[in-house]
């Protein structure tokens, strides 16, 4: 049986100044995968370097270039390269380059989704230096393991 899905609109979570645009999330279908555009401008903060207990990961790039350090090599995601994050590799994402980079994230199964990207935005969008405490909790309860 096909099923088609639409993206859901609204459904755009900001992180400081990272966006992630929800193609499928985890109020659709079967929870088998999560997938979102992830716009990382040059310089942005961005997440620490964390694993996933139970979570495959996979980016596409769409534009510009990101980095990503996985298991401690880095490698540079450009537009129609993939790369792969199995769940317990210790990895972080940053953009060293200028312009914005943009790529495609799927994660599978579907266990870390839009409401997590959501409660960490409500924790690191605050005026003055976020909680690292409160973006640890949020991270370890949807099964991120800060590295």
């Amino acid at each position: 049986m096909e099923v088609m899905m639409e993206a859901p609109s609204g459904k755009v979570v900001r992180i400081g100044t990272m966006e992630l645009r929800f193609l499928v999330d985890e109020t659709q279908g079967s929870g088998d995968l999560v997938m979102f555009e992830f716009a990382v401008p040059a310089n942005a903060r961005v997440p620490a370097p964390h694993y996933h207990r139970d979570v495959d990961e996979a980016v596409y790039g769409l534009e510009g270039t990101l980095t990503m350090t996985v298991d401690g090599k880095r490698q540079e995601v450009r537009p129609g390269d993939a790369a792969f994050i199995p769940r317990g590799s210790v990895h972080h994402h940053e953009n060293l380059h200028e312009g914005t980079a943009r790529v495609l994230i799927v994660l599978t199964p579907g266990s870390i989704g839009r409401r997590y990207f959501e409660e960490v935005a409500e924790a690191v969008n605050v005026p003055g230096r976020p909680d690292p405490a409160q973006v640890t909790e949020v991270m370890l309860r949807h099964g991120l393991i800060p590295a």
